[in-house]
This record gives structure tokens, sequence and C-alpha cells, in this order.
């Protein structure tokens, strides 16, 4: 047998009724792009994605060929005339992949949320089941109501889950839904998975979605959305293996202590060539010139460079106007600065690997905390370096992530925190093979949280 094809359709011939705007809430802006540019980002980027077709309203195709262009989007091959409601959409869709044994994800456009950890766990469903949903549990209780907004029942909360997209299926069974549905006079079924069930064709298994997988519908789901683009936080897949650095070249600054030695020491274990820079060694990142000559360096010996990692960074304490400038630029410099240098140097070298940079941030991006004010606003700074040069870097082919590593037993923590329980606080070496199989995803523009129970997630 050979190698099963998979197919996205997008669903994005919804006209925003709900939403009371006259422009259709797939082409609503968020942090900078359409929602369904974020959306579209998803698939493209993921490997095993293979084709994606685009079901809309005629009136949107221009717009959406657009959009095309302008992302260089290679993996959509189809914008498709969609009918008149979700399901006749969802049938155009289906009806025009001409393999009946590939899988089809079938997904809302207004779902820019969705990580690639659902969409794997969709596909390795389907080698088991020929229809897959996704719901995460109800945290609120469900009540059914007659024609006089009376209830008439309260459903056990416990069997109770809310359906999100998307919906995996095998290419053949799902048309066959369709074909039927289509003489069904009587259907009330509005998805796909409801088709699956209505006529019995087959079990649906249930993968777990995410809460943060919002279906954007309403205005107050746009500003959700901007504040969850600000905070969100991916997954990197655990079917990646550290085997795959083997042969690699990479540079490391903060490179000699913590979590950059430990990523030094499993990268080379691992196979690859990994040059360390500190401090120590006498590498400043605040200095543009020690950073790009310490890239030189590697790029003179090696002829290639594939990955960048900063972890320096220092950390003070102190009420802002207690602090001397001096003190609080040379914070900024290190923290800041300094990974805009190591971004900005390790271009020229990454683009023609289309290799990979990694940052560190901190829990105390999300909110400023009192007496460590420079630290925090630094580590947001950061996070915002790291979403607009995911952007800018996406034609050259660089990646770039972001590390939010929790509590860490290091150098620095023990100098200012002094002795805590070693149990409480993540090991090095968990945020290290963290980071270096975010290094060989696919990911770009992602902070990546790593927590003490070996999870990375939002």
């Amino acid at each position: 047998m050979g190698k099963i094809k998979r197919y996205a359709i997008i669903l994005a011939g919804g006209t925003g009724q709900r939403y009371s705007s006259d422009i259709h809430k797939q082409f609503i802006k968020v942090a900078g792009k359409s929602i369904i540019e974020h959306t579209l980002n998803i698939f493209e980027k993921h490997k095993k994605i293979d084709e994606i077709f685009i079901v809309t309203h005629p009136n949107n195709r221009n717009y959406l060929e657009e959009i095309i262009i302008n992302n260089n989007y290679r993996k959509v091959k189809k914008i498709l005339n969609g009918g008149d409601n979700r399901r006749e959409s969802s049938g155009v869709g289906v009806n025009a992949i001409n393999d009946d044994n590939a899988y089809v994800l079938i997904h809302d456009a207004v779902r820019p949320f969705l990580s690639l950890q659902i969409i794997d766990s969709c596909f390795d469903a389907l080698k088991k089941f020929d229809a897959v949903d996704v719901a995460i549990p109800s945290s609120d209780t469900i009540i059914e109501v007659d024609n006089n907004h009376i209830i008439s029942s309260i459903p056990e909360r416990s069997s109770m889950m809310r359906g999100q997209t998307p919906q995996a299926f095998r290419v053949g069974l799902i048309k066959k839904a369709h074909r039927i549905a289509q003489n069904d006079d009587n259907l009330s079924v509005t998805d796909d998975c409801g088709l699956i069930l209505k006529y019995g064709l087959s079990k649906i298994f249930v993968v777990k979605g995410e809460e943060k997988n919002i279906k954007i519908t309403y205005p107050l789901d746009v500003y959700i959305a901007d504040k969850l683009f600000q905070l969100n936080n991916s997954k990197v897949s655990e079917n990646i293996s550290l085997n795959n650095l083997k042969g690699m070249v990479g540079v490391v600054f903060g490179g000699t202590k913590g979590i950059g030695a430990a990523i030094v020491k499993i990268a080379d274990y691992y196979g690859a060539k990994t040059y360390a820079f500190s401090r120590g060694t006498g590498v400043d990142v605040s200095s543009e010139n020690d950073v790009k000559k310490s890239l030189e360096q590697v790029y003179i010996k090696e002829r290639g460079i594939d990955f960048v990692i900063n972890t320096a960074a220092i950390l003070k304490m102190g009420k802002i106007a207690d602090r001397s400038i001096d003190d609080i630029k040379q914070e900024i410099n290190i923290n800041y600065i300094g990974a805009v240098n190591v971004v900005k140097e390790s271009v020229k070298y990454l683009k023609k690997t289309q290799g990979n940079i990694l940052l560190f941030t901190s829990s105390s991006y999300t909110r400023g905390r009192a007496l460590y004010s420079i630290y925090s606003s630094s580590k947001a700074a950061v996070v915002n370096l790291v979403q607009a040069t995911s952007e800018e870097f996406a034609h050259l082919g660089i990646k770039i992530n972001a590390i939010n590593p929790e509590r860490t037993s290091t150098p620095m923590r023990w100098e200012h925190f002094g002795k805590e329980k070693e149990d409480a606080l993540l090991k090095p070496e968990q945020v290290a093979e963290v980071s270096l199989k975010t290094i060989l995803s696919d990911m770009s523009g992602e902070i990546i949280i790593v927590r003490k129970n070996n999870e990375n997630s939002i």
C-alpha cells in the first residue's frame, strides 16, 4: 500500500451574520493578519498535510487569491465556491478529492488556534477509525429547553463534551455520507460527524481538543483572540527524535552554564557540532561585534550553521526608582538588545540552511512583577520579537521560537533565590531536551512553556 495522501478542507464561506460586520469574520485582522491567514499558516507548515482546499463564497475568491500569493502558500491547490450552508460547503470540498482512500481534515477557517498536536492526533486516530471528532469536556451545565424556553432536561455533565474542529475522515466514508444527505429532505444535521452518526456509517472516535481552539463568532471573540495571540503557547511533538541532530551545526550563546550548557551537552551527544559562547569565554551578547565575530568564526570553520540559540540573561532585583540608569541599561542590553543582536546577525547564515533561532523568555512576560520590572519587560519584549520576526523570516525559511521554562535549577536562580527544594524545580536537561526538539520542529513564532511534569503546552 502506498503513502496515504492527506488533505485539509478549510470552510471559509461564513458571512458573519452573528458577527454583525460588513467584513466577513474570516477576513478580520487580528495580530497583524486576517483570521484565515493564521488558520492557513497552521496547515501550510504541518509536514503531514499534502494539499489544502478552501471552500468560500464566490465574492471572496479574488481576495483569497491575493492572500495565497502574498503568503506564498504552496499547498493551497483549490478555491471552491461553497453551498448555501455549512453542510453543502463541506460536501463541495470532500467531493473535490479524487482519492477515496485519502485522509481529510475539515476545519473552520475561524478557528486560528488549532495546534499541530491536534492535527497529529487526528491522523493517528484515522489509522484505527474512519471518522474522528475533536472535543473538550464541558465546564458548564448543559440544559435542554422546549419551544417556550422551559427546561425539559439536564443531561449529566460528565458525558457532555463541546465539539471543535477539525473533524477527520477517510474520504470515501464522508463522501458516502454526503451522497445520502443529498436525498434526505428532513435533514437537520449541520456538521460532518453528525452525518456519520445519523446514518450509522461508522464509529466516531473523539480526540482531545484544547480550550484555546476557540471559534471566532462574536465581536468579543476578536478581542479574546488578540489577547490569545499575545499569550499563545504551543506544544512540541513528542514524536521528534533527537537523533535528527546528527551532523547539524549549532551556536549557543550563554552556553557555558545552566540550560545553555545542558543544550550543548545533549546536542553533542546526539551528534551535532555545537559551539558555546558566553561572557566566560569573552563574548557579550550585548555587543553586536562580539556576536558577529562568534558566528563568523563558526561559519568559516564549518561552512554552515543550522541553529542559533540564545540563553544569555541576567536578573536584578530592585525598585526602578532606586536603581541607577546604568544598572538598568545593562540588564536591558543583555536581556533584550542581546537577543536582537543574535537574531539580526544570524539571518545571513540561517537563510542558507533554512535554519532555526531559539530565544528564551520567562513566565513573567505575561505580567510585570514588582522588584523585577526590567527583567519582566525585557522578557515580554523577547516574545514580541519572536512573534514579529517569525513573519519577517517566513519567506526565507528561517524559523524562530521562544522557550518559556518554569522555575529551573540554574546558577542564576541559585544566586538570586538561594536554596530551594530540588523536586520543585525543573532540571536544565529537561528544558534542554524540549529546546532541541523545538529546533527540529517546523514551528515558528511560537512560545513553548516547559513545565515540571515534562509537559510543554499552554
